[in-house]
């Protein structure tokens, strides 16, 4: 008998190697990322970075030198009560604010895209032109409109006989400042809310139509989801912008220096420990602190307006 050997089991084939031109292009799409980088990290993780190392040291008065204290920074601040007023402060800020400024922007938002108003792009720039202001000038401008003794104010007071306009004083300040960022800001959250309405698809306007719904149907039911994600970009947008106030209050304070404190705001907190009192590590702790519960409501709103959105 004769055996017959099992035919060879041909070698898997070699995967072939990566041309040289693709890891040319990975290299070429890191050098056109490298300048991002390198400013990102410049002019934000550095700062940040540099922020926190200062916040674990504190500056010995009688002893000299700084010397390493770890946590007590952000213990003094968690037990600090001028923080946590300011805190306090723009909390309200943001719950009062925030909502009536988004809404105004919807609201703007919606008439620019409806075919029934006239000269929209009149009205979209006379909304947006606000934002092109810069917030010191504006702030100015409405603190010389907000004064006592001069501006609309003063002008209000004299032609009625009274005193009762006083939009600086210790009751109306926090809303007279809210009033500012609102006209600065309604025009920058209209301009986020009327690009989204100009991406809807036509065909679900179509669909509306075609069902017989109404121009405030079309609103409810089509528009307002397809803007979602506009709507939840805005809203953290405007979170930060409300815990980071600062400019408004820090240039009215010049006006009313006996009702807006150094401690008004947690920024012009940590502004005045740093430039006013030199106490640069517990301002760095100040700011860390501020941060942090900045970006942890920030992704609360992201991840419930995800959900929402699903």
């Amino acid at each position: 008998m004769t055996s017959t050997a099992a035919p060879p089991v041909p070698a898997p084939p070699r995967r072939p190697a990566a041309p040289a031109r693709r890891k040319r292009r990975q290299w070429r799409g890191w050098l056109f990322v490298a300048p991002f980088v390198l400013v990102f990290a410049l002019t934000f993780i550095a700062p940040v970075v540099y922020a926190f190392v200062l916040s674990l040291f504190r500056d010995q008065a009688f002893f000299g030198g700084t010397v390493f204290v770890g946590a007590d920074n952000y213990t003094q601040v968690l037990a600090d009560p001028k923080f946590w007023e300011s805190f306090r402060r723009v909390l309200v800020f943001l719950v009062v604010q925030v909502p009536i400024m988004l809404v105004l922007a919807l609201i703007a938002a919606l008439a620019i895209d409806s075919a029934r108003l006239h000269a929209a792009g009149f009205f979209r720039i006379v909304i947006f032109l606000p934002y092109a202001v810069p917030a010191v000038v504006a702030a100015l401008m409405w603190g010389f409109i907000y004064g006592d003794h001069f501006g609309l104010a003063a002008d209000l007071n004299h032609l009625l006989g009274t005193d009762a306009v006083k939009p600086l004083s210790e009751n109306w300040l926090l809303t007279s400042i809210g009033n500012v960022v609102t006209w600065e800001f309604v025009g920058y959250n209209m301009l986020i809310f009327y690009s989204a309405l100009k991406v809807i698809p036509k065909e679900l306007f179509e669909a509306a139509s075609i069902d017989g719904a109404g121009a405030f149907r079309t609103i409810v039911s089509v528009k307002l989801p397809a803007i979602r994600g506009a709507i939840v970009i805005a809203t953290i947008f405007s979170i930060i912008g409300s815990f980071q106030l600062f400019n408004e209050p820090n240039i009215m304070r010049n006006l009313v220096p006996n009702v807006i404190g150094t401690f008004y705001t947690p920024n012009m907190y940590a502004y005045n420990l740093s430039f006013g009192g030199q106490q640069y590590n517990y301002s760095a702790a100040v700011a860390i602190v501020m941060g942090v519960i900045t970006a942890v409501i920030a992704y609360v709103v992201q991840l419930r307006g995800a959900r929402k959105g699903m």
